[in-house]
């Protein structure tokens, strides 16, 4: 009989004790407000640009055209690389560059209380600016669509904008942001433990 009973006290299963498992870590979240300078949109920047193209026309028209006459250049070409295409063409960009250069902003700009600045750079640089206003806005000038590209970005940027890592923002108007960011809350297990082995 003995022998059976301790047969059946080796054979007797033992109870595994689980491991605990570690409580996962929580997290409370802090909304943070900030005021940022507020993105032009499309029409505003729209109708500073027809502006600015009413004032580089009045140029032509009181200074380039006048000269043209006066030396017997043809003043009929169609075409960019005419004579008289070319220096309007040139006027043209040399406007923009030179009024971004000194003032950040175009006339068309001023008016509307517009200004461009550098997303990487405080100070616009003059790469910065021929990329923009040379090259950039040579696409836009020339494939229309590619303009319409401001109203649907974030940032309210063109293709000109995103060559040269530039936006075009409302000088005294802002807009308010909620920021949200996270911060782990120290876990009660191991605040109890330090507290129990500091007293030890």
């Amino acid at each position: 009989m003995t022998d059976r009973q301790d047969l059946n006290e080796q054979e007797t299963p033992i109870e595994k004790v689980a491991a605990p498992v570690a409580p996962k870590p929580s997290y409370t979240a802090h909304n943070n407000e900030q005021y940022v300078l507020k993105p032009a949109g499309f029409w505003v920047r729209f109708w500073a640009y027809l502006l600015d193209l009413l004032v580089i026309s009045s140029i032509t028209s009181i200074v380039i055209y006048p000269l043209f006459r006066i030396f017997g250049w043809d003043v009929q070409g169609t075409t960019w690389y005419a004579p008289i295409g070319f220096v309007t063409g040139f006027i043209f960009y040399l406007y923009f560059v030179l009024m971004t250069k000194f003032f950040k902003q175009t006339v068309g700009k001023m008016v509307f209380g517009l200004r461009v600045i550098g997303l990487q750079e405080e100070s616009l640089s003059i790469s910065t600016i021929l990329f923009r206003e040379w090259i950039g806005r040579f696409f836009s000038a020339t494939i229309l669509p590619l303009y319409w590209v401001i109203g649907l970005t974030p940032k309210k940027q063109g293709l000109h904008d995103f060559i040269a890592d530039t936006m075009v923002i409302h000088e005294q108007t802002y807009e308010k942001k909620i920021i949200t960011t996270y911060q782990p809350v120290p876990n009660q297990v191991s605040c109890i433990s330090q507290k129990h082995s500091s007293k030890m």
